[in-house]
């Protein structure tokens, strides 16, 4: 199981090499801007090397911002094999996901008009 948070450096968190998820400059800027409104709510996964499982997009906003550390968790229970199954595992349920439209969509559209500063919107 993974351990407490722990705050660390940006530049000590090493990229997987590998990675399939790409993240466009205006999708960094959005998770910059959701960062900048609510916090950095999600601590980045990564090896007992630092290097990221999960999280790359939030490590490239936290660059824009200027935030010189993250929150972390390390997933020391994971080998590299299950790390791999887990960064692609992680992708593509959060793709597979769908939408309440009658409900949760509603209640999302609600917060955003009441906001003049919409997160993921620019």
């Amino acid at each position: 199981m993974p351990s407490m948070a722990v705050v660390m450096p940006v530049a000590g968190l090493r990229p997987y090499s590998q990675n399939a998820r790409t993240h466009s400059r205006r999708q960094i800027r959005q998770i910059a801007d959701s960062i900048q409104k609510f916090g950095f709510t999600n601590p980045v996964l990564i090896s007992d090397e630092d290097e990221i499982i999960a999280g790359h997009g939030r490590v490239e906003a936290a660059r824009l911002l200027g935030i010189a550390s993250v929150p972390t968790l390390r997933l020391s229970h994971l080998d590299a094999t299950q790390r791999r199954a887990y960064m692609i595992a992680d992708n593509k349920l959060a793709v597979n996901a769908g939408w309440d439209r009658e409900g949760g969509l509603a209640a999302t559209r609600r917060a955003s008009s009441s906001s003049n500063d919409r997160p993921g919107t620019s």
